[in-house]
């Protein structure tokens, strides 16, 4: 890839009166986990609410007139779509985006508020952007593609160039990825003279294309995906950022559903910052492992654009994973005062309840029995197992759900 530090100045003249610098916060919490200082980029608070305009103005500012007139197609679970669409309207550029069926649907909204013409195909990004390529082949549009071009990276790496002016003293910069674009950006922008500086990427366990691609030495295709995390699933690495992911990023980590979901609700709760799951990955990686980063560390949240009835799921799983939510059934008997005996005995442990399903019909049920079912609130993994310690020790029968 022929991308210079020339070129990503380039794009910062660009985008000088497009897109504004983002917050970098320090983060208590996380320094104290890591022993040393950590602070947050926020690219979650940038214009369309990720980092994707940056590349997508920097790749269509950049278009001869002739082509813009042609209009340009992208594909997008949302994040892209947003960019693309707010940059075609700043530029006035005909805008046709493709979107996976299912996309969230503040993010839909989002897009066509921009003023682009939305339509869906297929589950995944690598679905849209078959779809987007025969649209291109048929029309003329000129594809802006997520991640695999040169003005797309270079946009991106104008996020490192901030990193490096807000925190000069950073030695750990950890960034969610998904096709490779931002992390390859900011990897090189973080290419300093006498300033080690390591880039660690994070994708998605069910959505990791990256580390078996970096064993074998090129982009290899995922055969299937499975993540709540939307913004970072992708299938196939993409060409262009692949190379400086080899050559300047230290390695590409992963963490599961359970990570995603703990780091969000924390963000949320610490860092008083919504994010959505792709956003919170490079979050999750240190909390799973905080003594892998060398600090100052400079922590990106990539997107905040997330679906307010999968935020509520999210942080309920959240909670379940940090021990802090449970679900359950129990079975009491059926006699004046058994149930206020089963709350009595879930207050003297100090469980919140949160709700109550009292069931006196059931198959399952003998005549004698009702089924209680429970969502209580719980202040992590020692006091849950208190809880389900005194349910057991009083003679309860319980399932988790």
């Amino acid at each position: 890839m022929s991308i210079t530090a020339a070129d990503i100045a380039r794009a910062a003249d660009l985008l000088h009166d497009v897109v504004a610098p983002t917050p970098l916060e320090y983060s208590r919490w996380l320094s104290e986990l890591v022993g040393g200082d950590v602070f947050l980029k926020c690219e979650n608070l940038q214009r369309t609410g990720s980092f994707k305009l940056r590349g997508a103005y920097v790749r269509m500012a950049r278009l001869p007139k002739r082509d813009r007139a042609r209009g340009v197609v992208a594909a997008s679970a949302g994040n892209h779509a947003q960019g693309v669409a707010l940059a075609a309207q700043l530029l006035g550029i005909k805008a046709t985006v493709f979107m996976p069926h299912g996309a969230p649907i503040p993010k839909e909204k989002a897009t066509r508020a921009y003023g682009a013409e939305i339509r869906f195909a297929g589950t995944s990004i690598d679905d849209c952007l078959t779809a987007a390529r025969e649209f291109e082949a048929e029309t003329g549009a000129i594809l802006i593609h997520p991640f695999d071009h040169e003005d797309i990276v270079a946009g991106q790496a104008t996020t490192g160039l901030e990193i490096v002016e807000q925190c000069p003293q950073v030695r750990t910069v950890v960034v969610p990825t998904g096709g490779g674009g931002l992390i390859a950006g900011i990897a090189l922008a973080m290419q300093r003279d006498g300033m080690p500086i390591e880039v660690v990427g994070v994708q998605a366990k069910g959505a990791a294309a990256y580390p078996a691609s970096l064993a074998a030495g090129e982009p290899l295709q995922l055969e299937q995906m499975a993540t709540m995390a939307d913004g970072i699933a992708v299938g196939l690495p993409g060409t262009v950022p692949f190379e400086t992911i080899q050559r300047y990023v230290s390695e590409v980590r992963t963490v599961d559903e359970d990570s995603l979901s703990e780091a969000l609700l924390l963000i949320l709760e610490r860092a008083k910052l919504v994010v959505e799951p792709a956003g919170a990955a490079a979050v999750a990686a240190v909390l799973d492992e905080p003594a892998r980063f060398k600090p100052p560390v400079v922590v990106v949240l990539s997107g905040g654009n997330i679906d307010p009835l999968l935020l509520m799921r999210v942080i309920r799983h959240g909670m379940a994973a940090a021990g802090r939510y449970m679900s359950l059934r129990v079975r009491i008997p059926d006699t004046p005062g058994g149930l206020a005996t089963l709350l009595s005995r879930l207050a003297e442990v100090d469980a919140n309840i949160i709700e109550v399903l009292h069931e006196r019909i059931s198959k399952t049920l003998n005549l004698d029995e009702v089924e209680v079912a429970l969502q209580l609130e719980t202040r992590g993994e020692d006091h849950r197992e208190r809880v389900l310690a005194s349910l057991s020790g009083n003679g309860y029968t319980y399932t988790l759900n």
